[in-house]
């Protein structure tokens, strides 16, 4: 069940990764003067200067060796400054192999919500290496997920910490660096004016922001959207994305990528919370209810994230946990109220029966209400788990977002197991 999730993306979605640019892999590439692009998963820019290297973001300690011979292919120069995009494992854990043997210690920029980050990490270490698990690779338990308990935290934090804003200079370089509420509460984005490049870490990722993450804590699209309009306003030339690959000297393209994806969460925010203020009604309603926007555009496809979730997410903050539906407030046992339909239905044979016949039909949403209710009442039984199993595995074949794939493939690997939650 597990494996690499490029792969697993284009064996069940049915194009190269490369197709969606979101998968980019390559380097080194010259992006302006003296500055270098590469990218494994995710992507790290070096801007070469006088004094020193400064780095944006260092990778994935694991893929962050090819990523430093990638970029040494290029540049000798020693690490002067490191600006970590935020404290995510792809993105501020792999800078030991791009430093050189004896080199001074470098200063490593950060947010100063980002240690923050790393004490919740450090506290549920196991928690997030059995969700990256599932998320990642579709991976059936919590011991799947060892090679993402690297969490806690880095081997190299922050030295130097800021709140909204910090202007610095290297080697006569400047690069402005701002605080943003998006994908995270410590995200940073970077300007290097002398260059004319954008680093906006995860703020751009070549697909539909992973704002509606199911399983992470909050994302902040309203506050992501405010973040992408004023690097609109700064006419960038090239942009270095957090994922997929650089846009080089196309200011244009930029404006119009940027302005998009910010208008894309800014139509979602906005439609949610008109629906919200229609007297609050159940939160499964105003998802239902809300239409989804939609975008023929390369960097606005639901490869890794999707619409549906991040209408999730602002319910979430503006509207707590509750659903709105009173048997969900202090419900049932779900192994009880599984056991309740199935008696009704006639049994567990009858609840399968049913929820195939809705899997023939295209119905998979309704079919997998019906699996989840039989899984939970005869959690054993070898033809439950077998069809459950079989279930999930069709309703990851027909999505396009790598959550939603990897984790109903989680959910059908659960299911082999006899085990009702994913």
């Amino acid at each position: 069940m597990c494996g690499n999730p490029r792969d697993r993306f284009q064996e069940l979605v049915g194009r190269p990764p490369e197709e969606a640019k979101f998968f980019w892999t390559g380097g080194p590439v010259q992006v302006a003067e003296r500055t270098f692009f590469a990218s494994m998963f995710s992507g790290v820019t070096a801007f070469e200067t006088d004094e020193g290297l400064v780095l944006v973001d260092t990778g994935m300690a694991r893929l962050a060796p090819g990523l430093a011979a990638l970029l040494r292919q290029v540049t000798p120069a020693p690490v002067h400054t490191v600006i970590y995009s935020h404290g995510h494992v792809d993105h501020a854990f792999g800078l030991a192999p791009f430093l050189l043997p004896g080199q001074a210690p470098p200063r490593i920029i950060g947010q100063r919500r980002m240690l923050d980050r790393f004490a919740r990490y450090d506290r549920t270490r196991h928690h997030n290496a059995a969700l990256n698990a599932r998320q990642f690779d579709g991976c059936a338990s919590a011991s799947s997920g060892e090679e993402y308990d690297t969490f806690g935290y880095p081997k190299h934090p922050p030295n130097l910490l800021y709140d909204d804003a910090l202007d610095i200079e290297v080697g006569g370089v400047r690069f402005s660096l701002r605080h943003a509420l998006g994908e995270t509460d410590d995200h940073t984005w970077v300007y290097c004016p002398d260059r004319g490049v954008l680093c906006p870490g995860d703020l751009f990722i070549w697909g539909v922001p992973n704002a509606g993450n199911p399983q992470k804590a909050q994302r902040y699209p309203w506050s992501w959207a405010k973040a992408l309009f004023d690097m609109v306003a700064l006419a960038p030339r090239t942009i270095c994305p957090g994922h997929g690959g650089p846009v080089i000297d196309d200011p244009a393209l930029i404006a119009r990528m940027l302005t998009e994806t910010g208008e894309f969460l800014e139509l979602i925010v906005e439609r949610t919370l008109r629906l919200l203020e229609n007297g609050s009604p159940p939160h499964v309603d105003v998802v239902r209810a809300i239409e989804l926007p939609q975008s023929d555009s390369p960097w606005l496809q639901p490869v890794y994230d999707e619409a549906e979730f991040i209408v999730r997410t602002v319910l979430r903050h503006f509207g707590g946990w509750y659903s709105g539906r009173p048997s969900e407030l202090k419900p049932a046992p779900r192994d009880a109220l599984a056991r309740t339909v199935a008696e009704l239905s006639g049994g567990t044979e009858r609840l399968l029966e049913r929820a195939l016949a809705l899997v023939e039909s295209g119905e998979l949403r309704l079919a997998c209400h019906l699996a989840d209710f039989a899984l939970e009442a005869a959690p054993q039984d070898p033809r439950v788990m077998l069809a459950v199993a079989e279930i999930y595995r069709r309703r990851a074949a027909g999505e396009t977002s790598l959550m939603a794939v990897n984790l109903y493939r989680s959910a059908a690997a659960y299911a082999s197991e006899g085990r009702p939650f994913a």
